[in-house]
């Protein structure tokens, strides 16, 4: 049983729960030996006498130990103590992709590309070591603090060089490719398919594909058409919609290559968004295209065989969930094979023999509506297959005309030849139906005339405008919008509505006692009012419904029982704190939380802190630590009789490294002697230093004066720099991300001014 305090191969002591998983669950814990905090990942115990389920957590461990790059989560040790089987791994605070997701409704196009860049770079290592992902989700990828985007959970991962067909579809339904969904072979490109899906719900706020259950996902990532996220978000770029369609193509062939190729398109649409650039190229094929001829035809014809027509795989092989190998297509007849039964072979029993049936009989016996079907306009139920049916005289001008007027058991058991022939007589047109297709015809054309007139008299102003249709198109041209009613709206309602005003939304969670989960409880901004074109709503969405609650007495000035007896009365549980007071006499209650005479769910704490009389003479004021280094604030507070507690460091750029940033007890507040004082350290700016030589281009006409841009990762500029002799330094602090980019405008010896290709530069933190 793992519990806080507990050491582990002693030296990780349990902090925390922080997670749990399918197989394990995810302490914080603290590596004494290096003194720094940790994640440890332990195998549930009801999982560790498996022998299965022990060696995939294996796998995962030393999977995920050979991978050492900035995007993915590292991981430090492994190891087993008394049956519980661990590894110890780097420990990103921060917040999940899809809690990201959530939070903002939908991410801006620029912000959706440099995540995607930074999970590719992480999967991109682990396939250059021949690991595949097999689990890339939002779940699975963490953003730092510090804006790091790392991919953890190596948990279904597996050596590339190893057996990857599986017999069921791992990983999420919603993030699966086609062929994990089918249970056949997974490789790098279904890696690169989960990263679309997750680019996708990343600028839409929504996954693709949705349903009940998790077969209905599975089926319609295989069949369904992927659907374009500017169906959603208009205004996504065209070269974005382009790189998700890319990774999501139904056939592996189509993807991109490799990660690498995916990030090269990524890191083109941040400097050209509305280029169509993205190439998706044909599924190799391995015969080209071939030409039925007239006995080719003819062959088919008389090979409409049931029992070959339709195999029976639905019978053998059915769809029988997620994860299991899914009903075959049905079997189609060679059509560049002749049939050995039209040729003179015998059939496998002679005509007569017992065990003999004939395959149309047998097809029906089957499935008699498959039957009718395929072989008759009609249904061909309740009639008798082995009466012979009437002679017809058939005219040679008009065989449908015959065909209409002949008795109905004929026309049920027409033969397959016949059925062909209808699709040869398709310059035999019923006179009644050309009539009645005449007249639609002449209506369309009077409606589309009448759209027309009323679309062009709008345009010239023929039929004069309403105020109410002027008002919206000032509001138009001077970039406004109306805020729309959300409240009571669902989450996916609200996106749209949102969407089509043109408006963008923050959002976060809170427990409603009126609207059920994920409806909008209350928005910032009241409906109706007019705002500017991309003006940002803040949000409350319900995390789920409960009780309309009941009113919190007032404890003040009462004594335990009594409070006790007051709260029980109204459903709430107690909670005991004691303060010192030199206004309340001890034993009473000095204030309480929740506050009296407010509303709170039933079932729920009340905190009371009663008085223990006034404060001790010995009391303690906690010294002001803030802007001390740590040696200095560890001996202040040894000097005053208190003692330090935890360290813990953050970036800040505003103080500098080494200096006390914070305390957990504010200064001046008075103590009993011993109390532990927590601080936080400063690690100094999360800003970074550009350093670059950057050399002259071929064709640069020396001596002439050129321009030197750098930008960011988001391709924002951060400073340009004139100069007219090469090499030249850029030098430039105070950069607000890891990575940018160096272009050169200059004019070249053909005296046009020309521009280099971005130039990515990987900056030093200062």
């Amino acid at each position: 049983m793992i519990a806080p305090g507990m050491i582990l191969g002693d030296r990780y002591e349990i902090i925390e729960l922080i997670g749990t998983g399918g197989m394990a669950d995810v302490y914080k814990g603290k590596d004494h030996k290096l003194n720094r905090y940790v994640a440890i990942k332990v195998l549930k115990a009801e999982y560790s006498s498996n022998k299965n389920f022990v060696s995939k957590f294996r796998v995962e461990a030393q999977s995920a130990a050979g991978l050492m790059h900035p995007n993915i989560v590292n991981v430090y040790d492994v190891g087993e103590e008394a049956g519980m089987y661990y590894f110890v791994m780097e420990l990103v605070e921060g917040i999940t992709l899809k809690n990201y997701i959530e939070k903002k409704i939908r991410l801006s196009v620029k912000e959706a590309i440099s995540i995607a860049i930074q999970v590719s770079m992480g999967i991109e290592a682990a396939h250059n070591n021949g690991i595949i992902h097999r689990d890339i989700k939002p779940q699975n990828i963490i953003i730092s603090k510090e804006g790091k985007v790392k991919v953890a959970d190596f948990g279904i991962a597996r050596a590339a060089s190893s057996d990857t067909i599986t017999s069921h579809a791992m990983g999420s339904v919603h993030y699966t490719s086609p062929e994990q969904a089918r249970g056949g072979y997974s490789d790098a490109k279904s890696d690169i398919y989960s990263i679309g899906i997750t680019m996708f719900e990343m600028v839409t706020g929504r996954v693709p594909f949705d349903g009940e259950t998790t077969v209905a996902i599975a089926i319609k990532h295989i069949q369904e058409e992927m659907p374009s996220p500017r169906q959603y978000i208009p205004e996504i770029p065209i070269s974005v919609e382009q790189i998700i369609y890319k990774c999501t193509q139904k056939n592996p062939d189509r993807r991109y290559a490799n990660v690498s190729e995916l990030i090269a398109d990524l890191k083109r649409s941040l400097i050209n968004p509305d280029e169509n650039f993205v190439v998706i190229n044909q599924a190799a094929s391995s015969e080209g295209t071939k030409a039925i001829s007239d006995n080719d035809r003819e062959s088919i014809r008389q090979q409409v065989n049931a029992d070959q027509m339709f195999a029976p795989n639905y019978a053998q092989n059915g769809a029988n969930g997620y994860g299991t190998e899914f009903a075959k297509a049905p079997q189609q007849p060679d059509p560049y094979q002749p049939d050995p039964y039209q040729q003179g072979a015998p059939y496998p029993y002679p005509q007569g023999a017992p065990g003999y049936q004939n395959p149309y009989e047998q097809f029906a016996a089957e499935d008699e509506m498959a039957q009718a079907d395929l072989f008759s306009p009609r249904s061909a139920r309740g009639t008798n297959r082995n009466s012979a049916p009437e002679p017809v005289q058939r005219n040679p001008k008009n065989p449908k005309k015959d065909r209409r007027n002949e008795p109905k058991e004929n026309r049920r058991v027409r033969d397959s030849r016949d059925y062909y022939d209808d699709f040869e007589d398709e310059d035999d047109v019923d006179p009644k139906m050309e009539k009645i297709m005449t007249i639609l015809m002449i209506v369309a054309a009077v409606v589309i005339a009448v759209v027309a007139f009323i679309i062009i008299g709008n345009i010239f102003g023929l039929f004069g405008k309403s105020g109410s249709s002027e008002e919206t198109q000032v509001e138009a041209e001077a970039g406004m919008a109306i805020v729309p009613d959300l409240v009571g709206k669902t989450f996916e309602e609200a996106s749209d509505l949102l969407t089509q005003a043109g408006l963008t939304a923050s959002a976060q969670r809170a427990e409603s006692t009126e609207y059920e989960k994920d409806y909008i409880i209350s928005q910032d901004i009241e409906a109706g009012t007019e705002v500017e074109a991309g003006t940002q709503l803040k949000l409350v969405i319900s995390s789920g419904k409960v009780d309309g609650g009941s009113g919190v007495p007032d404890l003040t000035g009462k004594t335990e029982a009594e409070a006790k007896v007051l709260l029980d009365a109204e459903g709430f549980v107690l909670a005991v704190e004691t303060t010192p007071s030199e206004t309340v006499p001890e034993g009473q209650v000095v204030s309480q939380n929740p506050l009296g005479a407010t509303t709170a769910p039933r079932g729920s704490t009340v905190t009371i802190y009663i008085s223990s009389g006034p404060p001790e003479s010995d009391a303690i004021k906690v010294p002001d630590l803030v802007g001390k280094d740590e040696t200095t604030a560890k001996s202040m507070l040894t000097t005053a009789g208190l003692s330090w507690g935890t360290i813990t460091e953050e970036h800040n750029d505003s103080v500098a490294a080494g200096l006390i940033l914070s305390q957990s007890v504010a200064a001046d507040t008075e103590v009993k002697p011993g109390t532990t004082v927590d601080f936080i350290v400063s690690l100094g700016s999360s800003t970074y230093t550009c350093h670059l030589d950057v050399s002259a281009p071929a064709d640069y006409f020396e001596g002439t004066e050129a321009l030197v841009i750098l930008t960011d990762i988001t391709n924002a500029e951060v400073n340009r720099f004139s100069t007219s002799s090469f090499p030249y330094t850029v030098t430039q602090a105070g950069i607000s991300s890891e990575m940018g980019y160096v272009t050169v405008q200059y004019q070249g010896t053909d005296g046009e001014w020309h521009q280099t290709s971005p130039v990515a530069v990987q900056f030093s933190q200062e």
